[in-house]
């Protein structure tokens, strides 16, 4: 009976490193064959365009406060033809010389299949925010020059979609140069009362 035992109890450990070995080899050409996938369609990451920019109030005080309110089209297309993407978060706001000066703006989540086009237009909007008085005095000569360059930020989350694997999230930034002719009248587009659209059409940077 005891013989038994010790039989027994040798065979367990060998049984257990088998199905370990067994799990291993099973993630190991599951990971080689996405990876095998994803080599093959050779991913693009998506293309953004900066198409204009409508300003409504673009105000800085004495005192290093900036106010402004801003609409952007912002597209996006995916030149993949077999990689679909999953724009999970995507956050839009405005930055000068670093600084941000406008609240995020919160994009609805979205499936860009592919080849798709999408567009956004999102306004971005910041009352009396502070800004270094180094920014103020800069801005301040910007406007008596008569253009300001802006880049227009988003961030965000996407997955992509092969078949029917579903990546990870990866971190998606993009940086869009936006540069405002104040000082030049034909530059822009009077839309309504107040308001100044310019267009733009700038590519945009994108890393992933």
């Amino acid at each position: 009976m005891s013989k038994e035992c010790v039989h027994h109890s040798k065979k367990r450990p060998k049984l257990i490193r088998r199905i370990y070995a067994g799990i291993l080899i099973f993630l190991f050409l599951v990971l080689l064959t996405i990876l095998l996938i994803w080599a093959i369609l050779q991913p693009t990451k998506p293309k953004f365009i900066i198409q204009d920019a409508t300003v409504f109030l673009f105000n800085v005080t004495a005192a290093n406060f900036i106010s402004s309110s801003i609409q952007v089209t912002v597209s996006s297309r995916n030149p993949n033809d077999k990689i679909g993407v999953y724009y999970d978060r995507l956050d839009v706001y405005a930055v000068y010389r670093n600084q941000q000066i406008t609240l995020r703006t919160v994009i609805q989540p979205t499936y860009q299949g592919h080849n798709d086009l999408n567009i956004w237009s999102p306004f971005l909007v910041g009352n009396d925010v502070p800004i270094s008085p180094y920014n103020g005095a800069a801005l301040n000569q910007d406007q008596a020059v008569g253009t300001v360059q802006l880049s227009i930020k988003l961030d965000g989350r996407v997955r992509f979609k092969v078949g029917t694997f579903i990546s990870g999230r990866y971190h998606l930034n993009v940086d869009c140069p936006a540069a405002i002719m104040f000082g030049n009248p034909t530059a822009g587009i009077i839309v309504g009362n107040n308001a100044v659209k310019y267009q733009l059409v700038r590519p945009c940077s994108v890393s992933v």
